[in-house]
């Protein structure tokens, strides 16, 4: 297959500038949808070696969503080392750095000490963003060099000799402080490929061979324009704007990397494409997210990886599944049902699966052992041929029942959910029941599996409400009777207004001080004076046997009448005996309304606590 590959150009690549910006309205007429031309060359693959992918998701993907926190950064992190990290194959992942949580995320990926994927930056290319980059000991970045007119001539106001210099210039610097740049090419299927792309990363390698250090070049398809199409014509031919780079600029595969986006369904195949015409890294997001359409999902390159080089130790599939479950329940995010790999009903069919049929043989209908490589079971779709064992199967793998949890086909609910089934059959349903009506039958005929919104609503209160009291329990200490002596107290009312009533009682249960948020109840407050009894309170009484934390069941408040609980915790001593307890009651609905908030400082308490 070399034989058929020049090694060296046979062309001579010179930067042209132009006073007008070449925009190919041949091929992006606006007005119209963008256009694709054939020429009679034909390229010849020649495979990537290697082939590896670098993360984008806390970089383009949290363009597409409201930041990521420091701590699901972290977590992310690992769990993208655990997919293909460990092998390599996802090689490096990719951050901002601008502001004080992008740096704290930074800082606890590098504290896990992975070889990879390794920790690299993006930066804009200018000096500033280079000494801050400098200054964070980088040792790879990105930097920002759009290479289109339409970002040179159009965004910029430059042309396209002060882009190259101006660009020289950067990396020139960045070589010179040991940080091997990484030029972004934006937009390069809208680019001059010949005109200006080739002649820079000419210039790029140049340079890159009298430092010593690596200057990687990526190729950003920005508005998904580019196609694998054999024969398709530049800008836009995914396999020409590949073997241009390799063969006539001399870049070495290793330094190429692919970032597409989605814009027009393309983004998996175009950077199958990049490897397979010897780009050796393409980039991606996990589920694809990314501004717009969003980039190449990983987990479908994961999988494309190993079905091209049976390489099968290469990642660890189920932990797809763990990254589906983390963005599901800790990002609240939803994947929708039919999504590749990920969603809860990827592998399960509407055509007639049920339980003799998974039973008898799932490898019909299923892409390959789900349960083994990705840790999903294949799924049962619900029809009138179901039978109860199917209902309960249904109903076990939804709902995550295990163990003696796992309910039976004899369940009295079951029954009635499979009999609703087969009334709706007998009335000329002939599709399937889907996931969202089948849950809606659960709830109806199966409440007790399901946590109600009200107790869902207590637990959420309880848990922002006990933090708040923990803390306040870790930096009291009793210094007499009376609230002059806790002037805390009163700040601590006026900043959680949430807060019904503030108290503190000493080990017999006798009142030692308290604060009242709403001046308009205080009379009715002071009818429990200083030295007040509340040895018999379930609150006091918990506490002091467990010397921990205690949160009531929510009642109505007797002096206010609005929904409140009690969490109260222990108070100690120099000598960590117990000293007191220190009581809040809470108004439910104001606690809510400031639950954001409550978590917000809740993940600045934990992240300070980790530095």
């Amino acid at each position: 297959m070399s034989l058929l590959h020049r090694k060296n150009s046979v062309i001579e690549l010179k930067l042209k500038n132009r006073a007008e910006p070449e925009l190919y309205r041949d091929f992006f007429p606006y007005s119209q949808v963008g256009r694709v031309s054939f020429g009679h060359h034909l390229i010849t693959p020649a495979p990537a070696d290697p082939m590896f992918i670098t993360d984008t998701t806390f970089r383009d993907g949290q363009q597409a969503r409201p930041p990521y926190k420091p701590r699901q950064i972290r977590d992310i992190y690992r769990m993208m080392h655990e997919l293909g990290g460990r092998s390599g194959l996802i090689r490096a992942s990719e951050f901002f750095m601008y502001t004080e949580k992008d740096r704290k995320a930074i800082e606890l990926c590098r504290a896990l000490d992975y070889k990879f994927p390794r920790v690299t930056g993006w930066i804009r290319a200018n000096l500033d963003d280079l000494k801050m980059a400098k200054s964070m000991e980088f040792k790879e970045v990105g930097m920002l060099t759009s290479v289109s007119d339409y970002h040179i001539y159009l965004k910029m106001g430059w042309d396209r000799e002060k882009a190259f210099n101006h660009y020289v210039k950067m990396v020139g610097q960045a070589l010179e402080w040991g940080i091997s740049p990484r030029c972004h090419f934006e937009d390069v299927t809208r680019a001059d490929i010949y005109g200006f792309c080739l002649p820079f990363a000419e210039k790029l390698m140049e340079m890159s061979k009298a430092a010593g250090l690596p200057v990687k070049i990526r190729l950003c398809d920005t508005l998904g324009n580019g196609v694998p199409y054999a024969g398709a014509n530049l800008p836009r031919s995914v396999p020409g704007i590949i073997a241009a780079f390799i063969n006539d600029a001399g870049v070495p595969g290793e330094y190429l990397e692919w970032h597409g986006h989605n814009d027009f369904h393309k983004v998996q195949v175009n950077a199958v494409t990049a490897w397979l015409h010897g780009c050796s890294g393409v980039n991606g997001t996990m589920f694809g997210f990314g501004e717009r359409t969003g980039n190449a999902p990983i987990e479908a390159m994961v999988i494309e990886y190993i079905s091209l080089t049976g390489e099968d130790d290469a990642a660890n599939l189920k932990v797809i599944t763990e990254m589906a479950h983390y963005f599901s329940t800790e990002l609240d995010y939803r994947i929708p049902d039919n999504y590749p790999f990920a969603g809860r009903e990827f592998n399960a069919t509407s055509a007639g699966i049920h339980v003799d049929g998974l039973a008898k043989n799932p490898e019909i209908y299923n892409i390959f052992d789900t349960d083994l490589l990705l840790g999903k079971p294949s799924p049962v779709i619900i029809t009138d041929k179901s039978g109860r064992a199917g209902v309960a199967y249904w109903v076990n793998h939804e709902l995550g029942l295990q163990g003696e949890n796992k309910i039976q086909k004899g369940y009295p609910g079951v029954g009635k959910i499979y009999e609703r089934i087969n009334q709706a059959y007998e009335k000329g349903r002939t599709t399937s029941f889907s996931s969202k009506e089948m849950r809606a039958l659960c709830r109806r005929f199966l409440p007790e599996l399901f946590i109600t919104d009200f107790t869902r609503l207590k637990q959420l209160a309880s848990s922002l409400a006990a933090d708040l009291v923990m803390r306040i329990g870790a930096n009291c200490k009793i210094k007499g009777t009376g609230s002059a002596n806790y002037p805390w107290m009163q700040q601590v009312v006026e900043d959680y207004d949430f807060i019904q009533y503030l108290h503190m009682v000493d080990t017999n249960g006798k009142l030692i001080a308290f604060v009242v948020s709403d001046p308009q109840y205080q009379e009715l407050y002071e009818k429990m004076p200083l030295g007040y009894d509340f040895s018999g309170r379930q609150w006091f009484i918990e506490p002091m046997k467990s010397g921990g934390l205690h949160i009531t069941d929510i009642y109505q408040s007797h002096f206010t009448d609005k929904l409140i609980l009690t969490v109260s915790t222990v108070l100690t001593d120099e000598k960590d005996d117990i000293a007191g307890v220190v009581a809040v009651d809470i108004q439910l609905e104001e606690l809510l309304q400031r639950a954001e908030l409550m978590d917000a400082e809740k993940e600045e308490d934990d992240e300070q606590q980790q530095s």
